[in-house]
């Protein structure tokens, strides 16, 4: 069986990792369009480097929660594709080996000169870190006002999942609420939401749960 997950904030933050947006607009204090957008960087290349510094220290001082576990073990039974919403890398340190991060990666880094050319990172980077051409290196996040290039290859397999799992993630934020058009009709939707802002449907199953609990209940059904 072909599954697709869309997961979003909600699934890290339960390993404390912060969800990216307080309900204020602001990302850990900062206003968001200063540390997640190319005019942010170009305006103040050095905070953002440090915003993004912190960040990715925070991240190699936590630990995959019951939810990553759960979705890497639904991979010995089925088709299992992960489609995140984070930058972290939770669900490949969970034993997750199909991972699609629409929104970049923190222990990425690529090169402001040739957008392709991306290298693995996990310490800080700074300004003077430079690519093999002599540019300046960035973090490998996708920032307000770029492309989505991975929302392609999501749609495709949202369209040929025959379960779709919806977890830490609104059904009405983009692009996972997009991505949801493109399921069959047939397809059956499991949403994983302490709070859920649909209901439950012939079609649509919902787990009014947090994500670790919520998504492990699931994967047992799915065995």
């Amino acid at each position: 069986m072909k599954i697709a997950v869309l997961t979003g904030a909600g699934v890290s933050a339960e390993s404390g990792i912060k969800t990216f947006r307080d309900s204020d607009g602001l990302w850990e204090g900062h206003d968001v369009m200063e540390v997640a957008s190319p005019e942010g960087f170009q305006r103040n290349p050095a905070a953002v480097l440090d915003f993004y510094n912190q960040r990715r220290r925070q991240l190699l001082t936590v630990q995959p929660n019951a939810a990553h576990i759960a979705l890497a073990i639904l991979e010995k039974d089925h088709e299992v594709t992960i489609i995140t919403q984070n930058v972290d890398d939770l669900h490949e340190r969970a034993g997750s080996t199909n991972v699609i991060h629409l929104h970049g990666e923190l222990l990425k880094v690529r090169s402001t000169f040739d957008e392709d050319l991306v290298l693995d990172w996990k310490e800080d980077l700074n300004l003077g870190d430079f690519c093999e051409y002599n540019h300046q290196l960035r973090p490998h996040i996708v920032w307000f006002g770029e492309m989505v290039p991975m929302i392609e290859v999501a749609a495709d397999i949202v369209e040929q999942a025959d379960v779709i799992i919806i977890v830490g993630t609104s059904m009405q934020v983009y692009p996972a609420a997009g991505l949801v058009q493109y399921a069959k009709l047939d397809t059956q939707i499991y949403f994983v939401d302490p709070k859920p802002s649909i209901s439950e449907n012939r079609r649509i199953t919902v787990v009014a749960e947090n994500a670790s609990t919520g998504v492990p209940k699931i994967v047992e059904l799915l065995k």
